[in-house]
């Protein structure tokens, strides 16, 4: 059983680990320090993998992957079938497994149709309306079509349905939270990395989905073996599900975890032990912008120092740059374009602390992801 708070009297709770103790822990646990085999088995590994910016997410799995994978083997795993993006949870994008897309959606997307309620009504957008948009996605996309959003959004403008402000977005979420639809296959482009997926029925594109015996177990579970040492409260706001339920998901699971902290709360990891770590491994990585290894957790100051935080994000508008990582540790962020004849041009790094790692390491991280996203 998971460990409750010790009455007075009783023996006090583990200490918090060494923070390097625990970064080294983490980097293993998000395949940088034990990269997975294929991009399908990092994904599966990682469960949902933050992707609103779409190379990003690309990026994040790749990174996650032995030898040099590239924009194009990311692609193929799209366009195979075997990773899909959708609204997963937090009202954010993430590229998921297809055999766990509606599991995960079952537990997360009341959630997040409660929370888009306000932005309904003042888009003017009732069941009656999603109604309407599901029965002509579903007549446009049946039968193995696809269609990007564009596409989709003259089918929804042609059957009376407005797409006008922030309509054909909201529409298209909704339709997504409900698992009728998926991003799929990649659009092609001519130059450059694609940045755009074809639309899709998930129940025609998927079929693997198994649901587990306890989704919320399970949930619990894939989370902390891709992210722990964790706990609840990280649970809690990498899911947006309530502390109350992310709680009561650590006790469902409880046999299938260790705790290694108890301080302020149980962290854990997996009872089953983590991935090998490959000593090919780079020790320096640049990470897509809101990359899962910085952004999961409720404290962001483990990976890196609290007077940088700002520099990196959320900031205002909810960005969160790139980041360059030395031995689990933030030490700068880094741009770079996709844009049309940009996508090859050089990444340029800003360190917050110069003298962490060589110049030659950064370079070799930045030229990773080059070679990446030229490919």
């Amino acid at each position: 059983m998971v460990p409750s708070t010790p009455p007075l009297g009783a023996a006090s709770p583990a200490p918090a680990r060494p923070i390097a103790a625990v970064r080294q822990e983490r980097l293993r646990s998000h395949r940088l320090s034990a990269p997975a085999g294929t991009v399908a088995e990092a994904a599966r590994h990682m469960l949902a993998t933050q992707s609103q910016e779409f190379w990003g997410g690309r990026w994040a799995l790749a990174a996650r992957t032995r030898g040099r994978a590239t924009v194009r083997d990311v692609d193929a795993a799209y366009d195979r079938g075997e990773i899909v993006r959708s609204w997963t949870m937090r009202g954010t994008i993430h590229t998921i497994p297809t055999a766990d897309l509606e599991w995960v959606l079952s537990i997360t997307a009341e959630r997040q149709r409660r929370q888009a309620a306000a932005v309904h009504r003042a888009e003017g957008i009732d069941a009656d309306e999603v109604g309407r948009a599901e029965r002509l996605a579903r007549g446009a996309l049946g039968g193995g079509n696809r269609l990007s959003r564009k596409e989709l959004f003259e089918v929804w403008e042609q059957g009376g349905v407005s797409t006008a402000r922030q309509r054909g977005y909201h529409l298209l979420v909704a339709l997504s939270l409900r698992a009728v639809v998926c991003q799929g296959p990649v659009v092609p482009r001519e130059t450059g990395p694609t940045r755009e997926q074809f639309l899709v029925l998930a129940e025609e594109w998927i079929t693997d989905a198994a649901t587990p015996a306890d989704p919320p177990a399970e949930f619990f579970v894939r989370f902390i073996a891709s992210h722990g040492p964790a706990g609840a409260r990280d649970f809690a706001w990498w899911t947006g599900l309530p502390l109350g339920v992310s709680r009561a998901a650590a006790e469902a699971a409880s046999d299938r975890l260790t705790v290694v902290a108890d301080d302020p709360e149980p962290q854990y990891v997996v009872a089953a032990g983590a991935p090998r770590r490959s000593g090919s491994a780079p020790e320096v990585v640049a990470l897509p912008p809101f990359e899962e290894y910085y952004l999961s957790y409720a404290d962001r100051t483990v990976p890196c120092a609290p007077e940088f935080l700002r520099a990196i994000g959320p900031s205002m508008n909810g960005i969160v740059r790139p980041i360059i990582v030395v031995r689990g540790e933030v030490v700068g962020v880094w741009t770079h374009s996709v844009a049309v004849g940009r996508h090859a041009d050089d990444p340029i790094p800003e360190l917050f602390a110069p003298g962490a790692a060589t110049d030659a390491e950064i370079s070799a991280a930045l030229d990773r992801y080059r070679d990446f996203i030229t490919a």
